[in-house]
């Protein structure tokens, strides 16, 4: 049985983390063509949208376990702040897709968009190192990213990429109304 490389994992992770970013703008502008077409495609995508989000969440919380305890990357103390935003996500809408709970975007929305701020922080820190504060340990800084997949991604990326695609599907207008139950 072959096993990934590390490099390989990083760039599958880099490119996967693209993809959600490219479809939370793609989701985004969509929003905006009135065409019936794309109205049908945004309205599908909305009756899966948090199953989708479940996945993006889950995605992350693995690549992230798998850079840290696999491949022994220590977390800085931004990643740390990250992950406190994401790994809680990834349980929220597991059950908010099983209990199909339409009001989850309340409880998820508001701790992706934390952690879209921390993310893009950390981007920012990453690309201008004289920002980074005395918070940040000397061993593990925050400044200085594991890798850049493709040149440009980093771990902060691929969080960033997961918070944003996970705001635009929670934040998807409900597809359908839901059916009035009698009341016993």
């Amino acid at each position: 049985m072959a096993v990934m490389s590390v490099e390989a994992m990083q760039r599958f992770t880099a490119l996967l983390a693209l993809i959600a970013g490219g479809a939370a703008v793609l989701l985004t502008v969509l929003r905006a063509v009135p065409a019936d077409p794309v109205r049908r495609v945004v309205g599908a995508v909305g009756q899966v949208r948090v199953w989708l989000a479940w996945v993006v969440a889950a995605c992350c919380v693995a690549g992230s376990l798998y850079f840290s305890e696999h491949v022994g990357y220590v977390p800085c103390r931004l990643c740390w702040y990250q992950r406190v935003a994401m790994f809680p996500l990834a349980v929220v809408l597991l059950v908010g897709a099983l209990r199909r709970d339409r009001a989850i975007r309340w409880s998820a929305v508001p701790l992706a968009a934390i952690g879209l701020a921390i993310s893009s922080w950390h981007q920012l820190v990453e690309w201008n190192p004289q920002l980074e504060s005395s918070a940040c340990r000397l061993d593990v800084p925050c400044s200085v990213p594991y890798f850049r997949a493709f040149g440009f991604v980093s771990m902060s990326l691929m969080a960033l990429c997961g918070f944003a695609a996970i705001i635009a599907l929670l934040t998807l207008s409900d597809p359908s109304p839901l059916p009035e139950e009698p009341i016993s």
